[in-house]
This record gives structure tokens, sequence and C-alpha cells, in this order.
């Protein structure tokens, strides 16, 4: 991608923008009361805004290789905590991808360096669903299954912190986990029932 276009079509941005309204930045600058916080992959093709026909300012966006929650990554628990107890979004979302190049990483049994304790996550979500992922004879099938159960224990992840179970107790804050077909460009609610799933850890994972 030629990086003097990229200028240039922020400038069209920018008239376009004023055409509509010309106070447009001059609200935009004043802050942000987003929602949502969406925790994605980084996949160049998931652009967590657009799939969801949101503006900026609507949607608090944290994407990662594999869209993981990941308890000692400062990152990720930095900005589930501002989204949480800050920003008090009411919805979290995490949102995994078919053709997810970490998911399918994870699943082979390749050396591959620095990339080894980030995508030990996901094997071990494999590792806890094997029995069902192993009677899957299709590979397709079974890769995309992963993803959808990597979605539901990055959604468990998030349930056990305690920002996001102050919030839940407290207002209300709802759990989603999604998947985005980038065969058809559908968003798919896997339809988490995280109020089960915050019952079943309750006994290890309550946090006052």
């Amino acid at each position: 991608m030629n990086l003097d276009k990229v200028f240039e079509n922020n400038k069209s941005w920018i008239q376009d923008k004023l055409l509509v309204n010309k106070d447009y930045f001059e609200e935009l600058g004043r802050g942000q009361s987003p929602e949502l916080l969406y925790i994605g992959c980084a996949d160049s093709r998931v652009t967590a805004e657009e799939l969801m026909g949101a503006t900026p300012g609507e949607v608090f966006v944290h994407r990662n290789i594999a869209n993981m929650v990941i308890s000692i990554d400062l990152n990720v628990m930095s900005v589930i905590n501002y989204a949480v107890d800050h920003l008090k979004v009411k919805h979290v979302i995490v949102c995994g991808h078919y053709a997810c190049g970490g998911v399918k990483a994870a699943m082979q049994s390749s050396d591959l360096g620095i990339l080894n304790p980030w995508l030990r996550n996901i094997r071990d979500v494999y590792r806890l669903h094997r029995k069902e992922l192993n009677a899957i004879e299709n590979e397709d099938e079974r890769y995309n299954k992963l993803v959808e159960l990597n979605v539901k224990e990055q959604c468990v992840n998030l349930i056990k912190t305690a920002a996001v179970q102050k919030a839940i107790r407290k207002r209300g804050l709802k759990v989603h986990g999604w998947v985005f077909d980038v065969h058809t460009g559908k968003l798919i609610d896997l339809k988490i029932d995280f109020e089960k799933y915050l019952k079943d850890i309750m006994e290890i994972y309550h946090l006052d």
C-alpha cells in the first residue's frame, strides 16, 4: 500500500465528515463514552468498527492474535479495567473469526518460537475440549469449532476478572461471544450464557 495514498485518503475522509457535520471533530475531541468493549483478533481482514457499522467513539477496541484474554497480559487486562471501571461500558464482546491463523497455528505441533507461549493458551483450549474436537473428522469443521470454543473460553476468562464480576453484579454488564465469518461477512452470536458460566466458577473465582 502506498503510504502517500493513506494521507490522501485521510484528507478525503476529513472533508467527507465535515460536509455532513461541520462540528464533527470538535465533538469528537470532547471525549468518548462507548457502550461496547470489543476484544478481537489482530487479523487485517477483521476490522471491528467496519463490520459492526460503528462510528468513531462508539466502540472501545482491543485486538491481539486470536482474540485472547490472558490474565497475565497487562495490555488486555488494562484495557478491560479501563473500559469497565472508567468508561462504564455496558457490553464486553469477544469476537473470533473463521480462518484465524493463530488458531490454525495452535492446532499444529510446530515450534513457532516467540509465539509458543501465546499459542499455548489456545492449545489448552484444545486440551480442555479434545474429546469433542477429536470426534470431528473433517479438519475444517474441527478448525471452526476450535475458533468457537476459544471464544467461549476467553469469555470465561473475562468473567474470572474482578472488574467484570463487580460490573455484572452492580450494573448488569453483559458478556458476549461472537464469531465473524470472513467467507460471508456475517457476525454470528454464539449466545454465551455468561450467567451460567459465572455461577459455575464462583466457588473458585469469586472476587469481592
